[in-house]
């Protein structure tokens, strides 16, 4: 800056800081000018004011709020204030002299006490909170509570609503300061709320013994609290006696936070204020608003499972009494002729707010409650409503039918025939709308009771839709039928859906014709998902169908017609992929060429195209393989723009004075982080999400074809494996990490890595797997944790013993890290159990929450298992160091699941570490033993697996444990259900340890005894891996014409013969092929060399079509 404009600046700051309060009012004033310039001119001003003399600057904005007469500049000080006085980079309290800060603060004191307009005493006391939440802990402001104190107990409304407001923004920043005058609170809680006359007093007393409660700790410090509550809710109740509904909708809110965070502190008056909040809810006379927020409460307790577990089922007749006020909401709907002539997409005309609370809270209400609950209420209240003569009763049954079923599916799919049989009734009413109503709920049904639905119903529900689609009345109708010939394809296998295709293929080519857009929509998405449900069915109405989607794909270009086009793109590569490259490949070549040139056209940026367009090039890949190749350099280019989005995102502060505004816009979502509100454009995080799925499956379907693209798709994948906005976009990552890799192995192994070499690999898996190690460090869903854990696997399968010691180090750290999470969450839900009013239906969903765990445990496993297998016994050091996390996995507490796993570890350990793994033989062998025996089936399998590993490999350290492993394996071998499908793995499995046994422990046997019964349990067929094992070692003992397997004068010998036709007639299922030629040689060997007699008693024991199959075999 040259010194004549820092001159002219030191003079400006002068004068605004000086003794004329002019120059700084105009300041403050430009501050809020509209002009940018004039602002930011003022903002720089401002900045540096703050740098060079924060005293003065503090102690001037302190007397514009004492003193200006303006209310604009007064609310302008206070917020400035409070952003100066704010702990964060604009902190100016440290810099500030003693002298300073102590007026500071009587001046804020002396002002609230001043101050006569509402808005700025709200504001000064935002100041002074955001003051006292950073000095107060510090008794940085000794005069601050004794002064709350006696603004309380003032005679004052105006002191006393402030006092409240202080309070309840201090018990939510610096609650614990606060605990320490827990009796006096209390009593000026109690005495305000019982006996002030000001309605605003009651409200902020209200807010702020709610925060306060919130903040206590100790259940019994809360307990403390209870009395207030009668208090509580009549602040709600007279505020309504008296008209001031806004006063009441501010209490409910209150109250709702309430339920949410502290739910059980209403526990013990929970009748009454439930009941006082269904009675609001029922006043046909207050708000709508008012009335919503009622039944937001009790769905909010009903939600509050974690807090309160099982608390609201313990009032059913409420529970009844609510789901009739919503049924009642569904009621407000009008007959709207916008609906009929279904120009347009709005599908709720007519339907007012009610309607839509009522339809979202009964989906919450039966999520929360469950179908135990729920089901019995419904089944009184739903056959009255479809009695009744008015159609607006039927519509809402069945609304509300579709909007339970999520919830309720479980009880549902007991109930299937009464609950379809009552849909399938109202198919035929005079109403258009409720016939709408019974399709939409027939899809509903569908997604949420499938595939049963589908398996049991499919010949009463199929013909019924079928039937709607020819209702060319109303189009609606029509279109939504096909609509849910989606629902219904999407959950169902293609036996059940061939025989109906002849009569929906047919009439969907009828509604594609149709002049309405929408039914021509519907009916396109239909075909997609019949083609795609039908697979290579589908290829007999391939010529009939295929030339009307080429013609909407070449003319629907208006426009108007955007979703219609990317429809049929959607359905044209759909049918692509069910019928196969050789059907399809001509009209291929066609359709791109359309999306070719699609591609390089200009498109706005809220055209559906582009994400339509993204997944059917993807589709088309898969269609085609190899031979999309020519195509990537089209396609590649705008799907890593679309990948590489940044999400728009505006964040302001949770409380800002500028809230964002409330914008209709059905793109936004807001989450609030602490204390900042952020709001997100969803279309974007979609295409986002649409476009890093279309990578994964490029990588996955092309393998090493990638190559080219991996330089520049790892560096924008990696990154968003902590893509915190949007799941789908983190699950995409997560997916393509191991195709990457594998994509780059393949090129190199097969020379077409453009010259690179196995240092390229190295190279991709360093910058893969220590950033998966990372996020999966940060990642707060369960869920993505397993998947994360899952390509970390194939990752490391991939990249084998390219890790170094450090990249393992890292992995097993991030186990220990895993499994304690996972214990941790597993204590706490634990900890739910012992809740007052834990029922078994939260038992349920609980069991639901730990099968996500076990999830997360078997990658675990699985991971592990993979390191042994990569590395050894070099891996046994780290493997030391996880045993203290393994080993309570053996525990009788543990689920079946994680006993598995933990005994797999060990298997694992013993057949890749061999002699190394001796030394856990004394630890483990007595945990496998016992486990042989497990009532659970996974359990046993994996247990005497382990004992044929350690009979293989473990020696003399085995021996002693020979008897006892024989009889725990007879156990498993003579049990009367050994054979049945859930027990035969065992089986097979313990007949393969057997035979180990028999194979290097013949010392320690009685053979004579044991052989033969190895061997009367042969062919084993469950297994087909341990069956290639078994039959392959019966084969090396009849080679080495092994004494006790013959048996004496070769008495066992037609027994054999029997096992291995019964192996050759099941083709290369149980055995390899060279184990398969081996036998046929050793068979023809018998031939020759057996006497006539022994041969003919040999064939005579078989059945005749195995004497033909192995006639047919030898003579070949």
């Amino acid at each position: 800056m040259d010194p004549e404009s820092t001159q002219l600046q030191q003079a400006q700051l002068a004068a605004i800081l000086g003794p004329d309060p002019g120059p700084f009012e105009t300041l403050i004033s430009h501050l809020m000018s509209t002009s940018n310039d004039q602002r930011s001119h003022a903002e720089l001003l401002f900045n540096l004011c703050k740098q060079s003399d924060p005293n003065s600057l503090s102690l001037k904005l302190a007397h514009l709020l004492q003193f200006s007469p303006h209310i604009e500049a007064r609310a302008m000080a206070a917020i400035l204030l409070r952003k100066q006085l704010t702990r964060d980079d604009s902190y100016l309290w440290p810099r500030l002299s003693a002298s300073t800060q102590s007026s500071l603060k009587s001046i804020l004191l002396g002002c609230i006490q001043r101050e006569d307009a509402k808005s700025i005493s709200k504001k000064l006391c935002d100041t002074v909170s955001e003051l006292a939440s950073s000095i107060l802990p510090e008794n940085g402001w000794p005069e601050l509570l004794p002064f709350m104190f006696q603004c309380v107990t003032s005679d004052s409304a105006k002191l006393q609503e402030a006092a409240f407001l202080i309070f309840a923004q201090l018990a939510q920043y610096i609650g614990e300061t606060l605990v320490p005058h827990i009796k006096h609170l209390h009593s000026v809680f109690l005495q305000s709320l019982t006996s002030s006359s000001s309605s605003d007093v009651k409200i902020a007393a209200l807010s702020a013994a709610i925060n306060f409660i919130q903040c206590l700790s100790s259940s019994a410090d809360r307990d403390r609290f209870q009395d207030l509550l009668p208090a509580m809710m009549r602040t709600l109740t007279e505020a309504l006696n008296c008209g001031q509904e806004a006063t009441a909708q501010e209490a409910l809110e209150l109250l709702i936070e309430l339920a949410g965070t502290e739910p059980r502190f209403l526990r013990r008056q929970l009748v009454d204020v439930v009941g006082s909040m269904l009675q609001i809810a029922e006043a046909e006379s207050l708000e709508e608003g008012t009335r919503h927020l009622a039944v937001e409460f009790v769905i909010t307790l009903a939600e509050a499972r974690e807090r309160a577990p099982g608390m609201m089922r313990k009032l059913p007749q409420f529970i009844s009494r609510l789901f009739a006020i919503l049924m009642k909401m569904l009621l407000d709907i009008e007959d709207d002729p916008a609906w009929h002539s279904a120009d347009s997409e709005d599908e709720d005309a007519g339907e007012s707010s009610n309607y839509s609370v009522g339809q979202e809270c009964l989906d919450r209400l039966a999520i929360s409650l469950g179908g135990n609950t729920i089901v019995p209420v419904a089944s009184e209240l739903l056959p009255a409503y479809l009695a009744a003569p008015e159609w607006q009763k039927h519509h809402a049954a069945l609304i509300a039918l579709a909007q339970i079923a999520e919830g309720c599916s479980k009880v549902m799919i007991k109930n299937l025939e009464q609950v379809v049989t009552m849909v399938l009734n109202t198919f035929q009413d005079p109403h258009p709308r409720v016939r709408w109503a019974a399709i939409n709920a027939i899809g509903q049904l569908s997604t949420d009771l499938g595939p049963d639905l589908q398996v049991q119903y499919h010949q009463r529900v199929l013909p019924a839709l079928a039937a709607s689609m020819d209702d060319f009345q109303n189009p609606r109708v029509q279109a939504h039928a096909a609509s849910a010939v989606l629902n219904f394809s999407e959950n169902c296998t293609p036996d059940i859906l061939t025989p109906y295709l002849d009569g929906i293929v047919g009439k969907l080519l009828v509604l594609l014709q149709n002049g309405k857009q929408m039914v021509q929509e519907g009916a396109l998405t239909a075909l997609a998902s019949v083609a795609d449900s039908s697979q290579e069915h589908f290829q007999k109405y391939y010529d009939a169908v295929m030339p009307y989607l080429k013609a909407i794909l070449m003319n629907a270009t208006d426009k108007s017609n955007r979703m219609l086009r990317a429809k049929a793109m959607e359905c044209i590569s759909l049918v692509g992929m069910a019928v196969g490259k050789d059907k399809f490949r001509d009209d291929a070549k066609q359709v791109m060429e359309v999306l070719m040139s699609l591609q390089g056209s200009q498109m706005e940026t809220d055209d559906p195209t582009t994400s339509y367009m993204l997944q059917a090039w993807a589709r088309l890949c898969k269609c085609l393989g190899q031979d999309f190749l020519p195509y990537m350099s089209v396609v590649m280019p705008p799907l890593l723009q679309s990948a590489q989005l940044k999400p728009d995102v505006t964040i302001t502060s949770a409380d800002s004075d500028n809230e964002i505004e409330e914008s209709d816009d059905e793109s936004m979502e807001t989450i609030t982080l602490g204390d900042k509100r952020i709001g997100i454009k969803t279309s974007v995080l979609e295409e986002k999400a649409t476009a890093c799925n279309m990578l994964c499956c490029y990588a996955d379907e092309l393998k090493e074809g990638f190559f080219p693209w991996i330089d520049q798709v790892a560096p924008t994948l990696v990154p968003l494996l902590k893509f915190y906005f949007h799941e789908e976009v983190r699950k995409a990552a997560v997916s393509a990490m191991p195709e990457l890799l594998r994509s780059a192995k393949l090129a190199v192994e097969k020379g077409l890595a453009q010259g690179r070499n196995e240092s390229y690999v190295k190279q991709l898996s360093d910058y893969i797997i220590p950033a998966l190690v990372e996020a999966l460090h940060k990642e707060p869903d369960t869920e993505i944790c397993a998947s994360m854990l899952d390509a970390l696997n194939e990752c490391l399968q991939i990249s084998g013993r390219i890790l170094d010691e450090s990249q393992v180090r890292s992995i097993v750290d991030e186990i220990k890290q895993v499994i304690t999470a996972s214990s941790s969450r597993k204590r706490e839900r634990a900890e739910r159990t012992k809740a007052e009013d834990f029922d078994a239906e939260e038992g349920e969903l609980l069991k639901e929450e730990n099968e996500q765990e076990e999830e997360v445990f078997d990658q675990v496993g699985e991971i592990l298992g993979t390191l042994i297998k990569t590395f050894k016994a070099s891996f046994l050091p780290f493997f030391d160091e996880l045993a203290s996390y393994l080993t309570p996995m053996w525990g009788k507490d543990k689920t079946a699941e994680e006993r598995r796993i933990a005994i797999c570890i060990f298997d694992d350990v013993a057949e890749q570490c061999r002699e190394a793994a001796l030394k856990y033989y004394d630890t483990y062998l007595p945990f496998l033993l016992e486990a042989c025996n497990d009532d659970n089936s996974d359990v046993r399998q994996a247990a005497v697996y382990g004992l044929g590993v350690c009979a293989e490999f473990g020696g003399a350290a085995f021996k002693p444990l020979v008897g006892e492993a024989l009889s725990r394996l007879n156990v498993v071998i003579r049990h009367p259900n050994a054979l049945q499908p859930d027990n035969v793995m065992a089986y097979d499995n313990a007949v393969s340890a057997l035979g180990k046994i028999c194979q290097f422990h013949r010392d320690s046997i009685d053979s004579a005894q044991v052989v033969p019964a190895w061997l009367s349990c042969l062919p084993i067929k469950g297994d087909l891996i341990e069956a290639k094992v078994v039959h392959d070692q019966l084969c090396s003992m009849v080679e080495m014409s092994d004494r006790e397997l013959l048996g004496p004068n070769n008495q066992y010998l037609p027994q054999i013969v029997a096992v291995f036709a019964e192996v050759l007639c099941a083709g290369k299922d149980l055995a390899t092929e060279q184990t398969i030629s081996r036998m046929i040689n050793l068979l023809r060997q018998l031939q020759q060399t057996l006497p006539p007699s022994t041969l003919a008693s040999t064939w005579s024991s078989l059945q005749p079509q195995q004497q033909l199959a192995l006639q047919s075999i030898l003579s070949s």
